[in-house]
């Protein structure tokens, strides 16, 4: 079993920036690809930005530009800059393993509004 939490989210004004941290433990050497999805009220979940093992990435267009992901053995980061007030969803850390097995966290609120 891998266990996600998450920090970081909150209010902020549009044009600001927050940093979302993912914390892993248990299980963490079956970690394959770590990522960050969100979701807005009455919108499906959607990928924001992903990393594997290798370091590569990858980012949903609607934020290439403006997040960056990061990752350090068990830890997952999201810095997100130039938010907008279509950012503003529940961010999900989210783990999978070498098997395939999904991991989520609880989610992190973030708003954008003045």
């Amino acid at each position: 079993q891998v266990q996600l939490v998450e920090s970081g989210g909150g209010l902020v004004q549009p044009g600001g920036s927050l940093r979302l941290s993912c914390a892993a433990s248990g299980r963490i050497f079956s970690i394959n690809t770590m990522a960050w999805y969100r979701q807005a009220p009455g919108k499906e979940r959607e990928l924001v930005a992903g990393i594997t093992g290798g370091g590569t990435t990858n980012y949903a267009d609607s934020v290439k530009g403006r997040f960056t992901i990061s990752r350090a053995r068990n830890t997952v980061w999201l810095q997100m800059n130039n938010l907008k007030t279509e950012d503003t969803a529940v961010y999900y850390c989210n783990a999978k393993s070498n098997s395939g097995t999904l991991y989520w966290g609880q989610g992190t609120q973030v708003t954008v509004s003045s």
